[in-house]
């Protein structure tokens, strides 16, 4: 468990060791369904997994990535608290997943300082995600939402070949197909981007 070893002091990686499960998944995986309740609270130790919210009539929006080292604290808060889950959690690529009983990640806030320190660094880092996605939603082009969005998954994958279908990045941006088509189109004329069948290249 190398991943719990950089993170955290001896003590607490024992007891992350003793308590926790480590699991793979593949991708497309749900891990974490809206209205459930969190049994188990995930610490990415390779792949990643993407959260998303969607509404009543099925729409989503992606609302942030969780890469190794890192976990949702969504599901931590809904766990902590004994609330349903808000999101949907679904694996973008094959990952493995350390799985820690909600009931022992409740005992470590008292127990160990940087458990706390953790939680509270993630959920900073996963607030100002959160506003990024609302001003992008309120203010910015459909076309720089795009190329971030295509940008953060090369960065996932860490190559400039990103397969993806243009019904998925409508439904992680909640826009229609037809809109992204239009978009994607444009940039490959503007030279950004190169399109192939379910690909697109980075330029």
């Amino acid at each position: 468990m190398g991943t719990s070893k950089k993170l955290f002091n001896t003590l607490l990686s024992k007891e992350i060791h003793a308590s926790g499960r480590i699991k793979s998944f593949p991708a497309g995986s749900i891990i974490l369904n809206i209205n459930e309740y969190v049994k188990s609270i995930p610490i990415v130790l390779s792949g990643s997994i993407k959260v998303i919210r969607t509404d009543e009539d099925g729409r989503e929006i992606l609302l942030y990535y969780i890469k190794p080292a890192e976990s949702c604290i969504m599901s931590m808060l809904a766990g902590l608290n004994d609330n349903t889950s808000k999101i949907k959690a679904i694996v973008e690529e094959d990952a493995e997943l350390l799985l820690i009983p909600v009931s022992k990640a409740s005992e470590w806030i008292r127990q160990f300082p940087e458990w706390t320190d953790f939680i509270f660094a993630l959920y900073q880092k996963r607030f100002e995600e959160l506003l990024d996605v609302v001003n992008a939603v309120a203010f910015q082009k459909v076309e720089v939402r795009l190329l971030h969005l295509l940008n953060q998954k090369s960065s996932l994958f860490q190559s400039r070949e990103i397969s993806v279908t243009h019904q998925q990045l409508a439904n992680e941006l909640g826009i229609t197909r037809e809109a992204v088509s239009r978009v994607l189109k444009q940039m490959e004329i503007e030279k950004l981007i190169a399109l192939t069948r379910n690909k697109i290249t980075l330029l």
